[in-house]
């Protein structure tokens, strides 16, 4: 293994043994679980979203080392950033942080499962608190088209 994959390795360990914002969130906003069948990685995602703003995010669940990495990463991304912002995420932010650009496609769907949960609560939100159904429209064809 090169020493740019050997940092990443321990740093899918490190996350994967000692998860970032990993807990739940009492008084969220809004939830989303999904899970993955064939490899049995489950996961919820509890946001707290003040003036627009993702102020808080936390995922619980179980997963392989790879999804439970990428959800840490994924919450720490996340945090802080506006609504828009958060939406504008894309697979290539959260993989490249740890170095699985190149990932086999049998484990992207460990990898990405936070991505597809973030996103489906985020349209959850939004969705509730739309006043414009053509908005509604356009929110509805962007979640048709994340994957």
């Amino acid at each position: 293994m090169s020493s740019n994959a050997d940092i990443y390795h321990e740093m899918i360990v490190d996350y994967s043994r000692n998860p970032v914002n990993y807990g739940k969130i009492e008084n969220h906003d809004v939830t989303f679980h999904d899970s993955n069948p064939l490899c049995g990685d489950s996961i919820d995602i509890d946001m707290k979203i003040d003036d627009n703003k993702v102020t808080d995010i936390k995922f619980h669940g179980r997963g392989c080392a790879i999804c439970m990495a990428c959800s840490s990463v994924l919450t720490e991304i996340t945090k802080g950033k506006t609504l828009d912002e958060a939406r504008a995420i894309e697979k290539n932010d959260v993989l490249s942080e740890l170095g699985l650009e190149h990932l086999q496609a049998v484990r992207i769907k460990c990898a990405l499962l936070s991505l597809k949960v973030l996103k489906s609560a985020l349209y959850t939100y939004i969705g509730e608190h739309l006043e414009n159904t053509q908005d509604l429209d356009t929110l509805k064809e962007e979640a048709a088209n994340l994957y």
